[in-house]
């Protein structure tokens, strides 16, 4: 294997990959550019997991709606369902399989009381897991709230090819997590989940 200019073995991880004739295929991964595949502006599903909020009391859900729609993105639908396993997973199974749905984002049903099952109802759908965004998301999260930011089992993964992100139920914990993480890489994610 032949050294890189500065001298360094080059990277052969998911950067690159041979293909047939000894040819190369590049990826750019650098964060803050747009790629070919990028989708600009998506239609994303919005479902609120909580057995006592409704739509009028959905701050959480409201805060999902506005980051992205700041950032251009279209609500495709939005959606309440009350915590339970088949409720979560068949909402979450319905909106990745509408055609106007490119992305999902949930709140509520992530943490450790016997009720949030969330994580349990979704991941079962995932044919590809993101565990990069639960990491970013506590390690986000430790900034705010310290320790006590292990609690939560924000998740994310690629449903039906389409990406789905499970974000706690608190007003705050839904800001930083749309705003810092989703609306940041949806449109990236969205557009390579989608490839053939």
């Amino acid at each position: 294997m032949a050294d890189s200019d500065d001298g360094s073995a080059p990277d052969r991880s998911d950067h690159e990959s041979d293909e047939p004739g000894g040819r190369q295929h590049h990826h750019e991964h650098d964060s803050g550019h747009h790629h070919a595949d990028d989708l600009e502006t998506l239609g994303v599903a919005v479902l609120t997991v909580s057995s006592s909020r409704t739509r009028d009391e959905d701050a959480a859900g409201d805060a999902i709606v506005a980051a992205l729609e700041a950032e251009g993105h279209e609500i495709a639908t939005r959606d309440i369902v009350r915590d339970a396993y088949d409720n979560v997973q068949s909402a979450v199974d319905r909106f990745v399989g509408r055609s106007d749905v490119d992305a999902v984002v949930t709140t509520g049903g992530t943490g450790v009381t016997p009720d949030d099952v969330t994580v349990e109802a979704v991941e079962p759908l995932f044919e590809k897991r993101l565990p990069g965004f639960g990491e970013l998301f506590r390690r986000l999260s430790y900034e705010e709230i310290g320790t006590r930011a292990i609690a939560t089992r924000a998740t994310a993964g690629i449903a039906d090819g389409v990406p789905v992100f499970c974000l706690p139920g608190s007003e705050n914990a839904v800001r930083l997590g749309t705003e810092e993480i989703v609306v940041e890489v949806v449109g990236h994610l969205a557009g390579l989940a989608r490839q053939a």
